[in-house]
């Protein structure tokens, strides 16, 4: 789409549309989105559409929407939107696994880690990848400098956070991966999701992480524990190796228990932020197809504070 475009036709993406609102749609510009349910809280348009304005003219009339779409909408959402020409979707909770069933096509490593978070528009319908490793290890080489490949990681979680991590780790190539979780049970499930035992995997309860675990290692917090200002740590880090690099995939609040624990103890330690700008910055280049200017995103974080 040129920048011919007239903005005055083009909806304002700093407000939230359901599917009624797609119904009758009538932006002809290249358009792109993210899907949840709940969605007020994404910053996801900020951050795109402060991209979009400085990739270049050919990106003038490219808009980013937030849409709310019920889980049981997903799949006649997800045709209207192909109708309606959008170029690319971001999903979120409820979304991500859900879509594994209505995309038209999923790619073989969002199929291992069991979630699709980023929608490429095809002829025939949506192809679902994942983004969210790229964002994780780009995280950890930024923030911790990190690598996946050779290194020790500890995940704390058994759910899809947690297993899209731990494939990611195994396809960088890591020394091993160590997930622990409250639940025995969830853990097993989380094995069997990742295809059987795996000797490169191993897990732990919480409650009792092992003596074995290696002394430098980098323990990423997979859980949703940080979410609310008073939720606990979802471990105590005083019973871990003390040469530990602590990642957060929780950004608000920007310090959880863990984090300050973390710092408490003089271990390196980040939030998820970079993560979020990363993986939304491999997504934006799938559907443009250009470099994106990841300090761009940054800064429309910063900004919305």
């Amino acid at each position: 789409m040129s920048s011919s475009v007239s903005t005055a036709s083009i909806p304002p993406w700093n407000r939230v549309y359901n599917l009624q609102d797609l119904e009758n749609w009538s932006f002809k510009g290249p358009s792109l989105a993210v899907l949840g349910h709940p969605i007020a809280h994404s910053l996801s348009p900020q951050i795109h559409n402060a991209a979009l304005q400085q990739m270049g003219p050919q990106f003038a009339g490219w808009r980013y929407f937030a849409f709310d779409v019920p889980v049981e909408h997903l799949g006649e959402g997800l045709t209207l939107f192909h109708q309606k020409n959008f170029q690319g979707i971001n999903l979120t909770i409820p979304h991500k696994v859900e879509a594994l069933s209505v995309a038209a096509d999923i790619d073989p490593v969002a199929k291992k880690m069991g979630a699709v978070n980023t929608l490429i528009r095809q002829e025939q319908g949506y192809l679902g990848r994942n983004t969210d490793g790229f964002g994780i290890q780009n995280a950890l080489l930024e923030e911790l400098s990190s690598e996946l490949s050779g290194a020790d990681i500890i995940i704390l979680g058994a759910g899809g956070a947690a297993r899209a991590t731990v494939v990611q780790c195994l396809e960088s190539n890591c020394n091993k991966v160590w997930v622990g979780n409250r639940s025995e049970e969830r853990l097993s499930e989380l094995i069997h999701s990742l295809g059987g035992e795996n000797p490169k995997v191993s897990t732990f309860p919480l409650s009792a992480p092992p003596k074995s675990l290696p002394t430098s290692s980098i323990l990423i917090n997979a859980t949703s524990l940080g979410l609310r200002p008073d939720d606990p740590s979802p471990a105590d880090l005083s019973t871990f190796p003390r040469n530990l690099r602590v990642y957060d995939m929780i950004y608000n609040p920007p310090e959880t228990a863990l984090l300050a624990q973390a710092r408490k103890l003089g271990m390196p330690a980040a939030n998820g932020l970079s993560m979020l700008v990363h993986q939304a910055a491999k997504s934006l280049s799938y559907w443009t197809d250009s470099k994106v200017p990841v300090n761009t995103m940054f800064q429309a974080l910063a900004d919305s504070k």
